[in-house]
């Protein structure tokens, strides 16, 4: 749980920090240099605006098109974690025995209990921080999205469907604190987070900490979450079904 707080409090750090290492009104061209601008930041820029060119000027499916090719390029990531959620739930009668094993709160014990389950972790290949490694990896892509959004003026001034996606929109703000606690819940399904109660409050603490944030941003960074999340979700789905009828499988044998 330790380690899980400070992976977020490390990327509301970074947050913060990136989002000023620019001037965020400057526009973002060729020129701009610098390895955040250059490297990140009008890269994501130039293929929001060649999607934009292909689609008729629609900004809009600009980002949905560049949102579900970059979910696919993190799709080993989210099956990795996958992979160790369901590690996970397997060793979840051997975490309990451990726990009633050192039930006791004194310091000692409780570093016992410790050692013993990153021994469980290590010998069955759970890796507990892995629920975290996707929104880690991210983060710098929706930061550049974020730079690239305010600082490339057509799409300030561009329409999608009822969202004028410079500013920000309180529907998709919901939106984006509602998709990030689903696919949030499904991917710790079975997980660690469904029996400890600690680590269940990063399921609440994350949709909340996102969805104010796009209170605040341009809709077409909450339009960039929430297709991320709903991309999330289904492939969550899909690759969870196979896993599951393997773990059915094995314990029918």
């Amino acid at each position: 749980m330790r380690n899980k707080w400070i992976a977020l409090l490390a990327m509301t750090g970074v947050l913060t920090f990136l989002s000023g290492c620019t001037e965020i009104n400057q526009e973002i061209t060729e020129d701009s240099s610098g390895f955040w601008n250059e490297y990140i930041v009008y890269p994501l820029s130039q293929t929001l605006q060649f999607f934009a060119d292909s689609t008729n000027g629609s900004y809009g499916l600009s980002i949905i098109i560049v949102t579900i090719i970059i979910r696919l390029v993190l799709l080993p990531l989210n099956v990795k974690q996958l992979k160790s959620s369901k590690a996970m739930q397997e060793i979840q009668p051997q975490l309990q025995e451990l726990r009633q094993k050192y039930s006791s709160k004194d310091q000692k014990t409780q570093q016992q209990l410790q050692q013993e389950t990153m021994q469980l972790f290590q010998k069955n290949g759970v890796n507990p921080l892995a629920g975290c490694l996707p929104i880690v990896v991210q983060m710098p892509v929706l930061i550049g999205f974020y730079h690239a959004i305010m600082r490339t003026e057509t799409i300030q001034t561009h329409d999608f469907l009822w969202l004028q996606l410079g500013t920000a929109d309180p529907f998709l703000a919901i939106l984006t604190a509602a998709t990030t606690f689903l696919q949030q819940k499904l991917m710790m399904a079975g997980g660690a987070a469904a029996q400890n109660p600690q680590m269940q409050m990063m399921l609440y603490i994350m949709p909340l900490m996102i969805g104010t944030f796009a209170f605040f941003f341009p809709s077409a960074l909450a339009l960039y979450w929430i297709v991320g999340n709903i991309v999330m979700i289904l492939q969550t789905l899909f690759i969870r079904k196979p896993m599951m009828k393997d773990t059915t499988g094995g314990t029918a044998k």
